[in-house]
């Protein structure tokens, strides 16, 4: 039998990932640090917050994390990456800044990020805004105009791990019970065998093996996802 490729999907991740729902692991300090960011007085610091890591570690979630719980204390964050519309001023009622992926910047995002890190940790009136980044590489790695790169590494830098094989599982087993369905050993082993490893593949795929299930009105099982793959 003909064993399958591979496959990341191109979904996304599910809405505003919080803080709760993140298997610290090795990372637990970098997490802790996040928490006690956004709840206190540093996220209103001029000294920036870097995390980097490979794909799959987390960094995306922990932004989203820390930007949900801003919004929850009623502040509002300004959000960067190499998808956003880099033409998009700085805001004076944001509280905080946030870059992710800067290792994507084009030029134009580059000259946005300086433009808004200025903007947030030196402003013309007003209390400093917080910075938070995340890239794949460390700060003095980092493809980007010097001015930047070495204001987005002055600070507080924290390199993420990926989750293990059981903080995987953990994770996929914890995203499924959010959602009410079951993730048996076998489909967790072959969805682990099969499939991109990194979390935000893992999520999107959890997300489509439950509307696939749930239209299907089948309980989740190895046939159902082969099922799935043949459909699409």
């Amino acid at each position: 039998m003909r064993m399958m490729k591979q496959i990341a999907l191109d979904i996304g991740l599910a809405p505003e990932p919080g803080f709760e729902t993140f298997v610290a692991g090795r990372n637990a300090s970098a997490v802790q640090h996040l928490r006690l960011w956004c709840a206190g007085a540093g996220a209103r610091s001029p000294v920036p917050v870097y995390l980097w890591g490979e794909s799959g570690a987390g960094k995306t979630h922990l932004l989203r994390a820390a930007r949900q719980a801003i919004g929850q204390q009623g502040g509002l964050a300004g959000w960067l990456s190499p998808q956003t519309d880099p033409t998009l001023p700085f805001s004076a009622g944001w509280d905080v800044v946030v870059f992710d992926d800067v290792q994507d910047y084009d030029a134009e995002h580059q000259h946005t990020a300086f433009n808004w890190f200025v903007n947030a940790v030196t402003p013309a009136e007003g209390a400093p805004r917080g910075v938070l980044a995340a890239g794949t590489l460390p700060p003095a790695d980092l493809p980007l105009r010097e001015d930047l790169r070495t204001r987005l590494g002055w600070g507080h830098v924290f390199e993420l791990a990926a989750p293990s094989e059981a903080e995987r599982r953990a994770i996929l087993r914890r995203a499924a019970d959010a959602r009410g369905v079951f993730l048996s050993d076998e489909v967790m082993d072959f969805v682990l065998a099969r499939f991109a490893r990194d979390l935000g593949s893992l999520m999107a795929l959890l997300e489509q093996i439950d509307r696939y299930a749930l239209r299907a009105k089948r309980a989740i099982t190895i046939p159902l996802i082969k099922e799935m793959l043949a459909d699409s």
